[in-house]
């Protein structure tokens, strides 16, 4: 992009459903196919701006929830963000609670993950060209509080930080394992921020998850009283709290001139493993747009 500070000027991402991208104030929107390597993203990225700010939207599932889970492609969607620009991924998330206190309609701004899924690809690097990025502290702490901002001035109920459990998925927990996970000290659960989290730190994007609170997980007593309708009704509630959200916190995070102070922006400087020289050609090409600030330096 032409500056020497990596992550600049930023662009903001924001990953989420259907009900998210329908924000009072998009101007200059475009829907744009972004090619990668790494196979299709979910969906076509709308491209826009905010308050000035340029936003570049992705629709998780693909609109009508075309993907599940499971068979979302994380690896493009990243690559994809990356590749339109984008500095800073805003993950908008519906989840479970685990906690008494956080009842429906309540946002978590995550700050720790437990990845319990198995059949997704995790990693852009492997056979080739290996690397190991740091993931002690998997969200961006700037972006975290400019969404705490955000959610205090709006009057949304709101944690600081907390545990989100990635499960598998599709299936919902049994009630046993809803207990095991409570026992962990984990807040809330889901199906879709792992291995996204790990796949934006490897790109050297800043990441925050805003988890909103659609139900109980199973373990609660109330659980099988729950009707769709109330669900359907906090999901729509909630949609429309996180683009007030998404609102407020893009025009905020406009103007940034240097790198990210929490390091997102330079996650790769120490972590390539493989010897230049041993490094594989097909791997690097696909890597071009994920690790090229190290690669061609």
């Amino acid at each position: 992009m032409g500056n020497s500070e990596p992550g600049t000027p930023p662009v903001i991402g924001i990953i989420g459903g259907s009900g998210v991208y329908d924000i009072d104030g998009l101007t200059d929107t475009e829907w744009r196919t972004i090619d990668s390597p790494f196979g299709a993203s979910s969906d076509a990225l709308l491209f826009g701006r905010l308050g000035g700010q340029q936003l570049v939207f992705l629709p998780r599932h693909g609109r009508g929830h075309v993907q599940s889970p499971t068979t979302i492609n994380y690896r493009a969607n990243i690559d994809a963000l990356k590749r339109a620009g984008v500095t800073e991924v805003i993950s908008v998330s519906a989840v479970g609670s685990l906690k008494e206190e956080l009842p429906p309609g309540s946002f978590v701004i995550v700050d720790q993950f437990i990845d319990r899924t198995f059949a997704r690809e995790k990693s852009f690097f492997g056979d080739g060209l290996v690397a190991h990025v740091s993931m002690a502290h998997p969200t961006c702490r700037r972006l975290g509080r400019a969404l705490a901002e955000a959610c205090s001035a709006l009057d949304i109920p709101h944690r600081v930080g907390g545990t989100y459990l990635t499960m598998e998925g599709p299936q919902f927990s049994t009630k046993a394992e809803s207990a095991l996970y409570r026992s962990w000290g984990c807040d809330v659960i889901g199906m879709t921020n792992m291995p996204e989290a790990k796949l934006a730190r490897e790109a050297e994007l800043c990441y925050a998850t805003v988890a909103m609170v659609t139900d109980f997980d199973c373990w609660h007593p109330d659980h099988d009283h729950v009707t769709v309708e109330q669900i359907v009704k906090v999901l729509l509630d909630n949609a429309e709290r996180a683009r007030t959200l998404v609102t407020r916190t893009v025009p905020a995070l406009a103007g940034r001139h240097t790198s990210c102070e929490a390091g997102c922006h330079r996650a790769l400087d120490a972590a390539l493993i493989t010897a230049p020289e041993k490094r594989d050609p097909a791997r690097l090409a696909l890597l071009d747009a994920v690790a090229g600030r190290v690669l061609e330096s």
